[in-house]
């Protein structure tokens, strides 16, 4: 039974027979009891102060009083102002752990059979571009939101738009028409996502110098960036896609198929997937067809030019295009049709775009669009919205070339986490094969934890170097926790000690209660992570039982104890923090190492 539900009971029951009154347990404000506090639970007693018309303090000693006779697990209490910090006993801590030690799913909660259905997109990628350090934060994000949701119940669809379509695409494949002289992944031994990005910053480098040119025959720059050759022919081959000829097709057919398989690699070094995959080529028409019934219904207008604009100044936005008068489409057409196929494919509950910050504005719209559409799950989508991630030198910018790539990323931080294992002694003993497996999930770990351990809201710049560090808040620091305690663990089966049930008459150091205490606060965490859609929650989390651990091992003997019944406690208390670490690390798609 957990504890605040027992507490809460008790104060419940204190009240009514101290004051005569009857409360709701529902309205028991509880807190966990401040560090620099003695106790474990702390009682807000000023909602009672009036029914016992007595100063907060005098309140808080009645009920604490009250508790301490009439409630085993309450040995003692003391008073702050009106505050009432509770101490919980030893047996009921023991308790607790064994309860913890006996379920093997501790802290998760397995969908049910008629469990809602959450659709979570992330990635979202071009198909004129290798993957970036801002993908990798948007692909960490919505892989590990997909698995602490589950682990709160959810039905979780992994899904993914790849944007392989428009404008940017048509400039990848006509830079590469232009300049490419047939060149492919083959005959460059660039992955195809690499060689196609390439050609997206030969366009914008030939563009700029053919703006340049004409500004100085006259033109105004926007004259210049609309007349320029490459953007016109750029529009042409968009418009020549969209009417399905032939040589445009095939040639955008060729160069996504490279990329797709470029991208499928660097899935796979991230460790992340998808259930479903849906392509914009296949969902603009659909949301075309949305945006001309739009028309029909008086939702949507067309201008004098053909092109269709949606009026949404009386919600305090603006007028927003939808139909270009060309004919083409534009983002959000795609997502008005992806939105409509995914809720003809599936019986979606709650819908959840992760996409950066810097698109607020056009989940605000296209939530009221649906709606105005007559979709009635358009209010109901979540934008979870993220900051931008930075390095220590600054923006990155695609166009010009100045991206941090996935794929140089995660071979840096494999061959840094390599170098710095080898300096630490940590790969001593290994095979060549064990230490590229544990390297490779020291880099992995130290580039995912530093990035989800920020609140998702915060911009945020990574550090390579700091996150690679074996002190610290960081991955290859708990991920070396974890293979300590599997080490001490194997040392006691060696010695052929096996874990029995806890001796509640134990006496607990106040290190050893509090690590039980915070095994005990996993549960809730994990809902919290749910509840809040944050990862950050469940890294710092797993933190602070790290940490806590360490020191606990530090100054405490845990095979050499002589006292046989506290070396089984220990060793129980240490298989269990190794437990709970890797469930954490798990919800945030971290694998941790059995050595190290």
């Amino acid at each position: 039974m957990k504890l605040e539900f027992v507490v809460s009971q008790a104060v419940v029951q204190a009240v009514q027979s101290l004051y005569n009154v009857e409360v709701l347990s529902d309205s028991v404000q509880l807190q966990k009891t401040k560090k620099e506090f003695e106790g474990d639970v702390t009682v807000v007693v000023f909602p009672f102060v009036k029914a016992a018309r007595k100063s907060p303090e005098d309140t808080a000693r009645e009920i604490g009083q009250f508790l301490r006779e009439h409630q085993s697990i309450i040995t003692d209490f003391n008073v702050i102002k009106g505050f009432l910090n509770l101490t919980i006993s030893q047996v009921y801590w023991v308790k607790q752990l064994n309860d913890i030690a006996n379920q093997i799913d501790y802290g998760v909660v397995e969908p049910a059979v008629d469990a809602p259905l959450m659709m979570i997109e992330y990635s979202s990628p071009n198909t004129n571009k290798p993957l970036h350090l801002g993908h990798i934060r948007n692909n960490l994000l919505g892989f590990s939101i997909s698995r602490i949701q589950t682990a709160n119940g959810w039905k979780v669809v992994k899904t993914n738009i790849v944007n392989d379509r428009g404008v940017h695409i048509c400039k990848s494949m006509l830079a590469w028409q232009l300049f490419g002289n047939g060149e492919t992944p083959v005959t460059s031994g660039m992955k195809g996502d690499h060689l196609v990005g390439k050609y997206y910053v030969v366009f914008d480098k030939e563009y700029r110098k053919e703006i340049k040119e004409l500004m100085a025959q006259g033109q105004t720059e926007e004259e210049a960036k609309k007349n320029a050759p490459l953007m016109q022919a750029t529009q042409n081959m968009l418009v020549r896609w969209e009417q399905g000829d032939p040589e445009a097709r095939h040639l955008w057919e060729t160069m996504n198929g490279w990329v797709y398989a470029g991208f499928d690699e660097t899935y796979k070094k991230l460790g992340v997937d998808f259930d479903k995959i849906y392509y914009e080529s296949q969902t603009y028409l659909v949301g075309k067809k949305q945006v001309e019934e739009g028309v029909e219904k008086g939702v949507c207008y067309r201008r004098d030019d053909g092109s269709i604009w949606i009026d949404l100044t009386n919600e305090g936005l603006d007028e927003k295009l939808l139909l270009r008068a060309d004919g083409t489409s534009v983002y959000m057409t795609q997502d008005v049709g992806t939105a409509k196929l995914r809720y003809d494919d599936f019986p979606i509950k709650k819908m959840v775009y992760v996409v950066g910050n810097e698109q607020n504005y056009h989940f605000q719209v296209l939530s009221l669009l649906l709606d105005k559409l007559g979709f009635e799950w358009g209010k109901e989508l979540v934008h979870f919205s993220y900051g931008m991630v930075e390095l220590p030198d600054g923006k990155m910018k695609s166009r010009e070339g100045t991206v941090v790539d996935a794929d140089d990323l995660i071979d840096e931080m494999v061959q840094t986490a390599t170098e710095t294992s080898q300096e630490l002694g940590k790969l001593d003993g290994c095979t060549p094969e064990e230490a590229h497996e544990v390297a490779t999930m020291v880099g992995l770990g130290a580039l995912k934890y530093f990035i989800l351990k920020v609140d998702p809201k915060k911009n945020m710049v990574f550090n390579p170097k700091e996150s690679i560090d074996f002190n610290g808040n960081t991955g290859p620091f708990i991920q070396y926790t974890h293979a300590r305690i599997k080490s001490v663990l194997r040392k006691a089966e060696e010695q052929k000690i096996t874990l029995e049930p806890l001796d509640t008459s134990l006496q607990l150091s106040e290190k050893e209660t509090y690590l039980i205490q915070l095994l005990a606060d996993y549960p809730e965490i994990v809902k919290q992570a749910g509840d809040d859609f944050s990862p950050a929650v469940i890294a710092n989390y797993t933190y602070d039982l790290v940490k806590e651990y360490n020191q606990f091992y530090h100054d405490f003997s845990i095979l050499r104890e002589n006292n046989m019944a506290l070396r089984n406690f220990r060793l129980v208390l240490s298989a269990n923090v190794a437990k709970v670490v890797k469930s954490a690390m798990y919800l945030l798609g971290i694998e941790v190492p059995e050595r190290m």
